[in-house]
């Protein structure tokens, strides 16, 4: 019997994420087609040889795909037993629409940074309730491609900016539990979300997503200390689901919340 497909797809809570797949796929091979997003791939297993814009290419592990909006293309598999991806499907205005000829002519990218951010994307995709997360490093994955496309320089130094990191950890402080996207803390402080990822880490030293995952452990801590049954703790400080608060818990503490209360008593 052929083996069927293995193929995981949804709609995550991020702003500019249109779609997500994980598949296997042993023997699909995809017609022409197009698609009215930004397709960002990666093989994991295998070499996918593909058209784009009636001019063949090849894709395996070490490489990022970029295919963009508008431009037909197909995919099959080079080897027996197929191939393993995964695939983000980004808002056409994610990426500057200008740049389209450039992604036609240069689909593929050998960038070992760009792809381990990428791989971070797609982890933090898989656990519920790490938006934040996946924004700061799709931000940071999405600005390293438009680098690219625009020929320009693709690593970046930054500049210490004391005071646009203090008013980020300050917005950050502020929506502790209800959460503030990356897009929207670059619409209130005017800055681009990667631009503000990055100031915020060389200043702290941690990510934005870090940071606000130990502001609410703190909280978490002292809520179970005083007694509060960690399912209300974990929707108190702002986390998904008392899985997400263990979760970070035991990351951070090495033991469950529910055992660090008892230690208490």
């Amino acid at each position: 019997m052929e083996p069927a497909p293995v193929v995981r797809a949804w709609r995550p809570p991020v702003p500019g994420v249109a779609e997500v797949l994980h598949a296997h796929f042993p023997r699909h091979a995809y017609p022409m087609h197009v698609h009215d997003t930004w397709t960002v791939l990666m093989v994991d297993s295998g070499t996918v040889r593909y058209d784009l814009d009636r001019h063949e290419h090849a894709t395996g592990s070490s490489l990022v795909t970029l295919l963009p909006p508008g431009v037909a293309h197909d995919g099959r598999s080079v080897a027996e037993g197929g191939f393993r991806k995964r695939v983000l499907y980004l808002d056409a205005d994610r990426i500057d629409p200008a740049r389209v000829g450039r992604a036609v002519d240069h689909p593929d990218w050998g960038d070992g940074a760009l792809r381990d951010e990428l791989d971070l994307v797609h982890r933090a995709l898989a656990r519920p309730g790490e938006e934040l997360e996946v924004e700061g490093r799709l931000a940071l994955v999405t600005d390293r491609l438009s680098r690219h496309l625009a020929r320009g320089p693709v690593e970046v130094a930054t500049a210490p900016e004391p005071r646009l990191a203090r008013r980020f950890r300050d917005l950050l402080d502020e929506h502790l539990v209800d959460g503030v996207t990356l897009e929207e803390a670059g619409r209130l402080l005017g800055r681009h979300p990667a631009h503000l990822v990055r100031a915020f880490g060389r200043e702290t030293g941690v990510p934005p997503h870090r940071y606000v995952v130990g502001r609410r452990l703190d909280a978490a801590r002292r809520l179970l200390l005083a007694g509060e049954r960690p399912a209300d703790v974990a929707v108190a400080v702002g986390f998904h689901d008392q899985a997400h608060l263990t979760r970070h818990f035991k990351r951070l503490l090495g033991v469950p919340p529910g055992r660090y209360a008892a230690s208490a008593r």
